[in-house]
């Protein structure tokens, strides 16, 4: 059995800290799939370079708006898949090289990875050498997480995507139908409808996007009833048919048919499968690895990070995770702590959904004294340059102090826009402060949070005079 000083499990966030500051150690890292991890190879970046095509395909669409005749002629589904990976993969392939060939201080492990102990694991490896035993002082778990697949599905026999698969099709679908309501979900209807497929979506719940802040569920859902076939409140009993055709049948006998199948009902950490009771490393009950804000296990010397531990599924989150990791590591005796207080996310649908902090429903069943201002961006200049009808900045704060406590945008550039409201909850920025000590560029989309802020109801705050209509224009 050979004995590295460090194992890493997974390729992704866990791989990115192994830098030159471990160059003394004996490193190992242990990958079983495509090197990188979900962000590169199918989450985060080629979502994103799906979106922004569609995004285009839509502005083509809605240019009469602004006086220009235009045509949405049709989508080259392979020019813009290969677009996509004739970037990605290379990148995947040469991060595998580099720990392959030229880190000599690091051995890569091509397969699957389970506890045999406390600090030791096997591998089986992918390349049928067979199984290779061992162990290290130290272990840090980034493992990543698998998309969730519903039984009546998964046992039903009928081909089906995820969001692992659905980018590398080799033809874009006439009618795709999405299990699931959630992000991932309105992400892929958003790409596919905007491409020209037509788009189903089949959700459990009463609306989409449930665990966003309610004005923006509500909002969204109203959307997304007038752009794609939406069945909400339905539950999925079984699915039938082959490629090309398939139909997902409903409780009460309503049936949905198309010839794509995509499953995006969610992710689950993949801690289940690294035989974890071995190493005595306990889990939640939703199968997240147990991880102290040191990001350790209740295991000396096992360390964990990204979605297989963390209740937040986001990139941004597992990269702070792994610079706490790899500082700790290296300085035990002076640990940094993880920093989840503003964690901030978005949905890259359309409108864009950005999101940071409590949403208003949260600071109900907490009892906080709080006001809240809605903005739309109609309201703005530049709301009015994009013919926008649809977007809004919410705004929550604390009533007596003016603390931010949540911030919630839907349309245009909405994840860039929360960027400075994020900064302000970060280092303690009021409400009234942000908004009043600082120029907003004009006329530019901060300015739907300059008013937001503006707009809320603090106590000891003089708000601004009505004024004649586009006083700020």
């Amino acid at each position: 059995m050979r004995h590295h000083d460090l194992v890493v499990i997974g390729s992704g966030s866990g791989n990115s800290f192994v830098d030159d500051r471990f160059a003394d150690l004996d490193v190992a890292i242990i990958e079983h799939g495509v090197f990188g991890g979900t962000c590169l190879n199918v989450g985060c970046i080629p979502t994103k370079m799906y979106v922004h095509p569609a995004d285009v395909a839509q502005h083509v669409r809605r240019a009469g708006r602004f006086g220009i005749d235009a045509t949405f002629d049709r989508v080259r589904w392979t020019d813009l898949r290969d677009r996509v990976f004739d970037r990605i993969d290379p990148i995947s392939a040469a991060g595998r090289d580099y720990r392959l060939h030229r880190v000599p201080n690091v051995t890569l492990y091509e397969g699957h990875a389970r506890f045999t102990a406390p600090h030791q694991l096997e591998v089986d490896m992918t390349d049928g050498s067979g199984t290779t035993a061992l162990g290290a002082d130290r272990v840090v778990i980034a493992a990543g997480g698998r998309p969730v697949v519903p039984e009546p599905i998964a046992a039903s026999g009928v081909p089906f995507e995820t969001s692992d698969t659905v980018m590398r099709m080799d033809a874009l679908p006439e009618h795709l139908v999405i299990v699931g309501a959630g992000y991932i979900a309105a992400e892929f209807a958003h790409v596919f409808s905007a491409l020209g497929s037509a788009v189903s979506v089949i959700g459990r719940g009463g609306a989409m996007l449930r665990h966003l802040d309610e004005t923006v569920t509500e909002r969204f859902t109203t959307l997304a009833r007038r752009r794609w076939d939406l069945h909400l409140d339905a539950d999925v009993v079984g699915v039938r048919g082959g490629p090309g055709d398939v139909v997902v049948e409903l409780a009460g006998g309503a049936t949905v048919r198309g010839d794509v199948l995509l499953v995006a009902t969610g992710r689950r950490p993949n801690g289940d499968r690294l035989d974890l009771e071995k190493a005595g490393v306990p889990t939640h009950d939703d199968g997240r690895i147990v991880v102290d804000d040191l990001q350790r296990t209740p295991v000396e010397g096992i360390f964990a990070l990204g979605d297989v531990s963390s209740p937040h599924q986001l990139k941004h989150v597992a990269n702070h995770e792994a610079k706490v990791v790899a500082h700790n590591l290296l300085h035990p005796d002076a640990p940094r702590r993880t920093d989840h207080r503003f964690v901030p996310a978005a949905v890259f649908t359309q409108p864009q959904i950005a999101a940071v902090g409590r949403t208003e429903q949260a600071c109900r069943e907490e009892g906080l004294d709080y006001s809240v201002k809605v903005q739309e961006y109609a309201d703005i200049a530049y709301g009015w340059a994009l013919e926008d009808r649809t977007g809004f900045c919410k705004v929550i704060a604390e009533r007596s102090t003016g603390r931010l406590l949540g911030a919630h945008l839907m349309g245009p550039h909405a994840s860039s826009v929360i960027q400075p409201l994020i900064q302000a909850m970060s280092f303690g920025l009021g409400a009234r402060e942000m908004a009043t000590g600082q120029y907003w560029i004009h006329p530019a989309l901060p300015e739907v949070v300059e008013n937001a802020l503006l707009g809320l109801d603090l106590e000891g705050a003089e708000r601004p005079g009505s004024g004649p209509p586009g006083r700020d224009l």
